[in-house]
């Protein structure tokens, strides 16, 4: 192509949403591999202010090496504008979404919030046709995290945060209670539960209420009114969309034989308490796939899954997205537009 420059957002320095600056950054060479992406859309993800601000909720060994200038980013959807002379299953003009060199990628590698971004066609799927880039692009890392967890791992990469692999549990015909509901895992996790014939619990903000029932929820609890785990009990399954060291507190609403699963599992203490009372905790990492994303395009456009969007905003405009971000209480993804941002 003979466009060289892109506007992207880029961030020289670590800290919060005043050091993104919507600037002219080179177009990606494509190589051996992969395609190059015409962006429409970004969704947005934890990992990408973990990376803004240094992932200073790490362990200082943990933190890996970042080279400045950073883009930002892994979730796009968007038009294919160029493939590698190796790469025979994506053509020009195919519309695709893609969750973007994840975890390779997860000090700068992923590179989405730009105008073009190149990506490993196994990591590209076929966009659903009934959604649009806005929505196709806030599915990936989440939807894929709630699947990887929930369903089908995917990949064998050992979570070097425990000595076992992690194995979905069977969901139909159980109790699956869903903490941080409304988020991007949390209101994907409640549909494939449902999906997959599960009864499930959903704990959210009052303020969520409806659009949980309205995705399936059979039962809600209102955490600022009443603690999950002082009421919720027999559970089969607890998928923990928000995690951390208060994960803890929801092995007493499982039974005996029962499973925990915290989306972020840094700070969990309670592996004791969980072996004398029979639950297993387990995590993984999700990982880019996109054959995962081949099959879920199938749900998406048959409207088993369904994609809520918090709010847009336009790509020069990330700083108040990741301030809309910190705000919490998020219903669904926030997204980036790059085409039609006007």
């Amino acid at each position: 192509m003979s466009i060289k420059t892109m506007k992207a957002v880029q961030q020289h320095e670590f800290g919060g949403p005043d050091v993104l600056r919507y600037e002219d950054a080179p177009v990606p060479e494509l190589q051996p591999g992969e395609v190059l992406v015409r962006v429409h859309a970004i969704g947005l993800n934890p990992p990408d202010w973990y990376l803004r601000d240094g992932y200073r909720m790490l362990p200082a060994e943990w933190q890996p090496k970042v080279s400045f200038p950073v883009i930002l980013g892994t979730d796009i959807s968007g038009v294919v504008e160029a493939v590698a002379d190796d790469v025979k299953n994506f053509t020009t003009g195919d519309e695709v979404y893609a969750m973007v060199r994840f975890p390779s990628g997860l000090a700068g590698g992923s590179r989405a919030y730009a105008e073009y971004v190149s990506v490993p066609a196994t990591e590209v799927a076929r966009k659903p046709k009934a959604i649009d880039h806005a929505h196709a692009a806030a599915t990936p890392m989440s939807l894929l995290t709630a699947w990887q967890f929930m369903v089908e791992q995917g990949h064998n990469v050992q979570n070097p945060l425990q000595p076992h692999k992690h194995e979905p549990v069977p969901l139909e015909g159980k109790t699956v209670l869903v903490n941080g509901a409304a988020g991007g895992v949390g209101h994907f996790a409640l549909q494939l539960a449902k999906w997959k014939g599960a009864r499930v619990i959903a704990v959210g903000d009052g303020r969520h209420e409806a659009f949980l029932r309205d995705l399936g929820a059979d039962e809600f609890i209102d955490y600022t009114k009443t603690a999950a785990e002082d009421v919720a009990r027999d559970v089969d399954l607890v998928i923990d969309a928000v995690g951390g060291p208060t994960t803890g507190r929801f092995l007493r609403t499982l039974k005996r034989g029962g499973a925990l699963f915290p989306i972020f599992p840094l700070g969990f203490s309670g592996a004791e308490e969980a072996e004398k009372l029979g639950v297993t905790v387990s995590t993984t990492q999700v990982r880019s796939s996109g054959e995962q994303l081949g099959q879920l395009a199938n749900l998406l456009d048959t409207g088993a899954i369904r994609v809520a969007i918090d709010s847009t905003f336009a790509l020069a405009n990330a700083q108040k997205a990741h301030e809309r971000a910190a705000q919490g209480h998020i219903r669904g993804k926030i997204v980036l537009l790059v085409i039609g941002q006007e």
